[in-house]
């Protein structure tokens, strides 16, 4: 999405100032004030802007017009519209789609531009937990992050904000707001403030991401500074902050050359971040104060990624789990009895392929079927 102007709260363009687009703007302008996030204002605007254009296709463009049947079927409309590669909005994107323009219209109601709310009965999708698409392993994680040629002053500014990124699992956004004052390398943590829900916390940074990123600050940052009253920790090649639209290119840029074969971005870092920590016996409530979750039920999502130690649980303890060998006739001295005898024996004389179940097997097979 690009966007026009400075602040989200600009009004959309409209030729009635009485019409729903007039308001959009004084409705995020609202929200501003009451402490919404920038980036998710930029978002909401969007998603207004696409319902009122839909609902001026079809000549509902004022408050009063807008009733039950219209916000049904926009939900209709939003449940089959294709995303630009062709597939359906997830269940995700509907729903904060339409809470947008729920809390849009409690708005209205609450202007008294409306007589009565009508998303007030709207039933939202009840989207199920998602697993992460892509997750690396730690093998995966080092080549990535071997990529950035460190000699290089755009490649050390890469390999730091890489091991920042696989270190703690912050978000995109939190790390391109990330200012100098944020960073204390010292005692070996970031400061994240206003993350998701305008919530502030503290991760660890870890040795090695620490070592990387005093390097960048030391030797890469003072080469691409432009302004020296410049605060964010990384910069663009131009000597600004950067823009999610650029991180992620250059996070994107750095998968690709690695060979791993795995798409993603920001957030695989965030996702493999979680993952193996859990996988190397972190407790849920750390990861999920790591990662600045809400609830711990957002963070049980990644146990359901984590199958090596299920696995290795499940071989060592379900009785059906292991493929069982066919013993040798010397065996381990125990005799068989008379219908193992007997079923062994029709099982050797009925006719069919010879089914073996390793290369054991085979070779002490061979010479029979030859001899015969």
């Amino acid at each position: 999405m690009r966007r026009q102007g400075k602040t989200p709260a600009e009004p959309l363009e409209h030729s009635d100032p009485h019409s729903m687009a007039a308001h959009v703007g004084r409705h995020v302008a609202w929200l501003q004030a009451r402490g919404y996030g920038i980036e998710g204002l930029w978002t909401r605007r969007a998603d207004l802007k696409e319902f009122c254009e839909w609902c001026a296709g079809r000549d509902v463009t004022r408050p009063e017009d807008l009733n039950r049947t219209v916000l049904d079927l926009y939900q209709r409309y939003l449940s089959r519209r294709p995303k630009a590669d062709g597939e359906p909005l997830s269940l995700v994107t509907q729903c904060k789609k339409l809470m947008a323009v729920a809390k849009y219209c409690k708005w209205l109601v609450r202007e008294r531009l409306v007589a009565y709310d009508p998303a007030a009965e709207l039933e939202l999708p009840r989207p199920g937990p998602r697993l992460p698409k892509t997750v690396l392993t730690a093998e995966e994680a080092e080549r990535i992050l071997a990529v950035p040629d460190v000699a290089m002053p755009l490649g050390l500014r890469d390999r730091a904000l890489l091991e920042l990124l696989y270190a703690t699992g912050i978000r995109r956004s939190e790390l391109i707001r990330l200012d100098l004052e944020h960073v204390e390398l010292n005692r070996g943590v970031l400061s994240i403030r206003h993350g998701k829900g305008d919530k502030d916390r503290f991760v660890p940074i870890g040795e090695r991401a620490a070592a990387w990123l005093r390097s960048y600050l030391a030797e890469s940052r003072p080469r691409l500074v432009v302004h020296s009253d410049e605060r964010a920790v990384f910069l663009s090649v131009r000597g600004v902050r950067m823009s999610n639209h650029y991180l992620t290119e250059v996070v994107a840029r750095v998968l690709e050359e690695s060979g791993v074969g795995k798409k993603g971005g920001c957030h695989l870092f965030r996702h493999t971040a979680a993952t193996l920590m859990l996988e190397g016996g972190a407790d849920l409530r750390f990861i999920q104060q790591l990662l600045g979750h809400a609830s711990v039920e957002t963070t049980q999502v990644y146990t359901r990624v984590t199958l090596d130690k299920l696995k290795a649980v499940h071989a060592a303890t379900h009785p059906g789990a292991r493929l069982r060998r066919r013993q040798d006739e010397t065996g381990d001295g125990s005799e068989e009895t008379g219908e193992e005898a007997a079923a062994k024996e029709e099982k050797s004389s009925s006719a069919g392929p010879t089914i073996f179940l390793d290369e054991d097997d085979k070779a002490s097979e061979a010479p029979e079927l030859l001899s015969s």
